[in-house]
């Protein structure tokens, strides 16, 4: 049975990395014994900031991941423009999650989308509108 399951994991991981998915290094989101770094600089007072907890996240031209990659962040505040559901995205080391969100990294910069998965406050943000 367990070898039957670590063969599942195994062949799910493959194909999920195979189509694209956004790579993280499994970490331990902020909380309050463990606070995350301040918020960033420049950004846009009327939008929500967001922190991505995870590390080397992919910012995406859409809300899927086989669009194309803009940047990579890790352990990131952006400002949340609005979030929206889009395709669905499974990583084994942290769950699953349809809805993506748009940032930004200044007030100005070219938007980008990153899966909720990767932002803390869970599968839909709290205080984000919808797009």
């Amino acid at each position: 049975m367990k070898t039957a399951l670590r063969r599942c994991a195994t062949a799910l991981a493959v194909a999920t990395l195979s189509v694209g998915t956004l790579a993280v290094t499994a970490e331990a989101a902020p909380t309050a014994d463990r606070p995350a770094v301040a918020a960033a600089n420049n950004g846009d007072p009327t939008l929500t900031d967001v922190y991505i907890w995870a590390t080397d996240v992919n910012l995406r031209s859409r809300p899927t991941s086989e669009s194309p990659r803009l940047a990579v962040r890790s352990q990131y505040w952006l400002d949340a423009v609005c979030q929206t559901q889009g395709q669905f995205v499974h990583d084994p080391a942290v769950g699953s999650n349809n809805w993506w969100t748009a940032v930004q990294e200044f007030a100005g910069s070219d938007i980008a989308w990153v899966n909720n998965l990767y932002i803390r406050g869970g599968e839909k943000i709290a205080g984000v509108p919808d797009c």
